[in-house]
C-alpha cells in the first residue's frame, strides 16, 4: 500500500526539488530505409521517422499533464546512419543529416541522435565518409547530434580514428566559432557505447533492438540533494555514517525511477510500441538545485574537486544504480552519475574558482557515469592534444568495461579562465585548461590501434 507520506513526498519532489522526466526517447530502426540513391533514401527515411513519431510529442504532453510530472525533452533516437548511408560519399551523407533534421522539426522533437558509427573493430568505407560529413553536418542543422564509438573492451581502440576525430572536434568549433564552437556540444565520442541510451548527443538505436521502442532517462540531482538535507538536519550530521547516507539516495533514487517508469510505459502503451528501458541517470541541469555538484558538497567536500571528490562520485554513482534497478523492470542506457560541467552550476563554479581541473574530472569519471562531458577547452588547443585527451578518456572505459565518452568544446578565440554560454540546458562555464597542450602528437601520430586488454579473452 502506499502511504500518505510517500505521497506528499513525491509531489513535493516535483513541486520543489525539479523532479522531471528528463528525455522520453523513441529509437526507430532504419535499416530498410536504404535506397540506390541518397534522395530516395531520404525520401524513405523521412516517411518512416513520420508514421511513428508523428504522435510522440502529443502523447508526451498529455501523459505528462495526467500525471502532473514534466517531460523535459522529447527525443528520437535512429540507427547509425552509417548502415543507412553506406556506399554514398561524405556529400550524401549531409544531405541525410539535412533529411533528419527536417523530420525532426516536422514532428516537433528536442534533439534526433544517430547520425553515428562504430568503429572499434576499424572503419569502413562507409563510416569514414560519415565522419568527414560531420563538420558540414552538424554546423547546418538544429537537432541533429552525431556520436562515434572508437573502442570496446573487446576490440580495443582504433586510435586511427581518434586522430582523425581530434580534428573533426576542431573543426566543428570553429565552423560555429559565432555560436562558442556550440557545434561540437552536438558531437560525442564513445568508448563501449550503449544501443539504448536515451541520453543526447550519443543516443542511437542500436543493431538488436526492437523495429521502435520508447526509452526513458530520469533524472533527479535536486531530489537527491534535498533528501540527503533533510536525513542531516533529522539525524544531526554526527550520528550518521556514509552507509546512512548511501542507503537515502537508493530510497530517494527508487521513487525517481518509478516515476520514470510509470510515464514511459503510459506513452509507450498509448503509442502502440514496446517500452524499452529506465536510464537511471543523474543528469543535472544549469537550474540553481538541480546539481550533482551540490551533492558532493553535502557529502562533505567544501569545494568540488578536493581530495574526497572521487570517493563520493563512486558512492553517488552505485547507490543511484542499486535504488533504480530495484525499482524498475528493465534498466539500460547510461545509468549512474552524469558531471556535465556545463550543465552544472556548482562543477562551473568549481572549474572558475579552479578547484576543479580536468585531471580530477577524468578521475573521477573512472567511477562515474559517463566521461569528460560539456568541458569547454581553449580555443587554440591543437587538435593532437584534442586526439590524446579523447585516447586517455578510452582507454579508462576499455580496461574497467564500462562506457566512457568525450565532449568538449574548443572555443574559437579564447583562453583559460574566459567564460562562454551556451544557453538552455546546455548552460555556461568558464573555460578549462588543458596542462602540457602540443605535448602528446609523437604519441598520436603512432596511430594504429591500442589492443584489447588481457581480461577481455572471456571465451
Amino acid at each position: 500500500m502506499i502511504r500518505t507520506e510517500e505521497i506528499l513526498n513525491t509531489v513535493d519532489m516535483i513541486q520543489k526539488e525539479n523532479l522531471d522526466v528528463r528525455a522520453v526517447t523513441m529509437g526507430i530502426s532504419l535499416l530498410d530505409c536504404h535506397r540506390s540513391t541518397v534522395a530516395e533514401t531520404c525520401k524513405a527515411i523521412k516517411e518512416k521517422i513520420k508514421l511513428h513519431a508523428g504522435r510522440l510529442v502529443e502523447t508526451c504532453e498529455a501523459v505528462s499533464a495526467e500525471y502532473s510530472i514534466p517531460v523535459v525533452n522529447k527525443r528520437i533516437a535512429v540507427t547509425p546512419i552509417a548502415h543507412i548511408g553506406a556506399g554514398f560519399d561524405s556529400a550524401g551523407f549531409v544531405e541525410i543529416a539535412k533529411a533528419l533534421d527536417e523530420v525532426a522539426t516536422e514532428v516537433g522533437v528536442d534533439f534526433l541522435g544517430g547520425f553515428s558509427a562504430d568503429v572499434s573493430g576499424g572503419t569502413s568505407g562507409g563510416d569514414r565518409e560519415l565522419i568527414l560529413s560531420i563538420p558540414e553536418a552538424l554546423t547546418n542543422t538544429q537537432k541533429v547530434c552525431a556520436s562515434i564509438n572508437v573502442g570496446t573492451t573487446r576490440s580495443g581502440i582504433n586510435m586511427d580514428a581518434v586522430v582523425m576525430l581530434g580534428v573533426t572536434v576542431k573543426d566543428l568549433a570553429e565552423r560555429s566559432s559565432d555560436q562558442g564552437g556550440f557545434a561540437a556540444a552536438k558531437f560525442v565520442i564513445f568508448t563501449n557505447q550503449p544501443g539504448d541510451n536515451p541520453f543526447m548527443a550519443g543516443a542511437v538505436h542500436g543493431l538488436g533492438q526492437p523495429e521502435v521502442v520508447i526509452n526513458v532517462g530520469v533524472s533527479g540531482p535536486g531530489v537527491i540533494a534535498r533528501a540527503l538535507e533533510r536525513r542531516i538536519a533529522q539525524d544531526g550530521s554526527e550520528n550518521l555514517g556514509l552507509h546512512d547516507l548511501a542507503d537515502e539516495i537508493k530510497r530517494t533514487t527508487f521513487r525517481v525511477t518509478r516515476s520514470g517508469e510509470l510515464i514511459g510505459r503510459r506513452v509507450a502503451k498509448a503509442l502502440g510500441v514496446p517500452f524499452g528501458v529506465v536510464d537511471l541517470s543523474l543528469a543535472p541541469t544549469p537550474n540553481v538545485g538541480d546539481s550533482v555538484g551540490e551533492i558532493i558538497q553535502i557529502l562533505g567536500v567544501d569545494a568540488v574537486g578536493a581530495p574526497g571528490s572521487t570517493a563520493i562520485v563512486a558512492l553517488l554513482n552505485d547507490a543511484v544504480k542499486k535504488g533504480g534497478a530495484f525499482a524498475s523492470q528493465s534498466v539500460g542506457g547510461l545509468s549512474g552519475a552524469f558531471i556535465p560541467v556545463c550543465e552544472d552550476q556548482v562543477l562551473a563554479n568549481a572549474v572558475r574558482d579552479e578547484s576543479l581541473v580536468l585531471e580530477k574530472l577524468e578521475a573521477m569519471t573512472s567511477v562515474c557515469s559517463v566521461g569528460l562531458d560539456m568541458i569547454a577547452i581553449p580555443g587554440s588547443v591543437d587538435a593532437a592534444t584534442i586526439s590524446a585527451i579523447i585516447a586517455d578518456e578510452m582507454a579508462i572505459g576499455m580496461i574497467n568495461n564500462k562506457t566512457t565518452a568525450v565532449r568538449v568544446i574548443p572555443v574559437p578565440g579564447k583562453e583559460a579562465g574566459e567564460f562562454v554560454s551556451f544557453g538552455g540546458l546546455f548552460g555556461e562555464s568558464a573555460i578549462a585548461p588543458v596542462r602540457n597542450a602540443g605535448k602528446s602528437s609523437r604519441f598520436i601520430q603512432f596511430a594504429g590501434k591500442i589492443p584489447a586488454p588481457i581480461h577481455s579473452l572471456r571465451n
